[in-house]
């Protein structure tokens, strides 16, 4: 595995603010195609953040060294998604929080009061005449 490629995860790791120490590497055998490599050495990587209960299963290469990359990069991966969406969740919210206090408009307050005088008006001439009115 480039070492570079692995300091490069590890930092992207780091400014996460998550620490080796707070994951935890499980090595298993791997399924499906890869011949007597995967039959014979535990090439699947289960990567699991223990604070948080994330975790992940790489087995897509035959090496073990670049299953531990891939699925740290998927860790980082999935990391930085949730953290966008929460990011978008309080955005969204306070948005409609805005939505919903904002005050209508002048124009939109005259309108209103239109359509309510047109509907006054229409009541009134449903009234019954009184006698006075011949």
């Amino acid at each position: 595995m480039n070492t570079e490629a692995y300091k490069s995860i590890q930092a992207r790791l780091k400014r996460l603010n998550i620490h080796p120490s707070d994951l935890q590497e499980k090595f298993v055998r791997a399924r499906g195609s890869g011949g007597q490599n995967v039959n014979k050495v535990s090439t699947c990587v289960i990567l699991t953040h223990i604070p948080s209960g994330f975790s992940v299963r790489c087995e897509e290469e035959r090496s073990q060294s670049r299953n531990r990359y891939l699925a740290r990069k998927r860790l980082a991966d999935q990391w930085e998604a949730m953290m966008r969406a929460k990011v978008n969740k309080i955005r969204y919210d306070t948005e409609k929080h805005k939505r919903q206090h904002r005050k209508r408009s002048k124009k939109a307050k005259e309108r209103i009061l239109e359509s309510k005088h047109r509907r006054a008006q229409i009541k009134k001439l449903r009234r019954s005449l009184a006698r006075d009115d011949y």
